[in-house]
């Protein structure tokens, strides 16, 4: 079954993402250097590989798992020569099925909004890492800033309090079935963490200038040094529309 991602350039979406990808890495550094030197980071949704050259600094061995076979295709071609790295073309779901491994450090960036029940999947990674493994996730986040204005400007003063997640699809989108596009709360996704055996360790708001006016006027060297100073700043907002989430695997689990 072709994987949703074989039919759209997703390397060509980066292309003028370069403010995201920093950003994404900034907190990704913040978090492997809380979890110190890691033996086996699987990536799961890695698509064609684009944060794998940072996990290097921080791991003996990568597993990069990305159901659609043009992007994992992708990846190995570009990292053809480096025997780190190992590949598994599968869905969260099938994960399981396909590989009989244990992780330290499992990443899931841009991936849950995609997922219509993240218990299903966090169950999932949980079996999938050792004990005290450490699980790096991102989610579209519902509650950001700019969402928060419109709708307290709009009169919706419950906004804040209504914890289910949103489906960014136009409605044609959703009537002919494609895939998922959600933006979460905050609260519901820690809360389901907890429930499925993880203990959060820390959040980081990010993509915090994520706006086109700020974008075009800024190099991208100070958009980098002011998001690294955001991002633990304003996670106690929720502020960005991007939110990280360190959790470790429970003792009880």
């Amino acid at each position: 079954m072709r994987a949703a991602y074989d039919t759209y350039n997703y390397p060509k979406y980066w292309n003028k993402r370069k403010y995201e990808h920093e950003s994404e890495i900034v907190a990704l550094n913040t978090f492997l250097k809380i979890t110190g030197p890691r033996k086996h980071i699987i990536d799961i949704g890695c698509g064609f590989g684009r944060l794998a050259d940072f996990y290097a600094a921080f791991t003996d061995k990568i597993t990069l798992c990305e159901p659609s076979k043009k992007l994992l295709n992708r990846a190995k071609e570009h990292y053809k020569s480096d025997k780190t790295i190992t590949y598994i073309n599968s869905t969260i779901e099938a994960l399981p099925g396909k590989t009989s491994a244990k992780y330290d450090t499992a990443v899931m960036v841009r991936v849950l909004h995609h997922i219509e029940d993240p218990g299903v999947a966090f169950k999932t990674v949980n079996k999938l890492l050792t004990k005290d493994g450490f699980f790096i996730l991102e989610f579209a986040n519902k509650m950001h800033g700019k969402a928060l204005v419109k709708n307290i400007l709009q009169g919706n003063f419950t906004f804040p309090l209504e914890i289910f997640s949103i489906d960014r699809r136009s409605r044609k989108n959703q009537n002919q079935d494609c895939i998922a596009f959600l933006n979460h709360h905050p609260d519901y996704i820690y809360k389901i963490l907890q429930d499925c055996g993880f203990e959060i360790i820390e959040k980081l708001s990010v993509s915090n200038f994520r706006f086109g006016v700020v974008k075009n006027l800024l190099p991208l060297k100070v958009l980098t040094k002011l998001e690294k100073m955001a991002q633990k700043r304003l996670s106690r907002f929720n502020f960005g529309p991007s939110i990280f989430v360190l959790a470790k695997k429970a003792h009880n689990t």
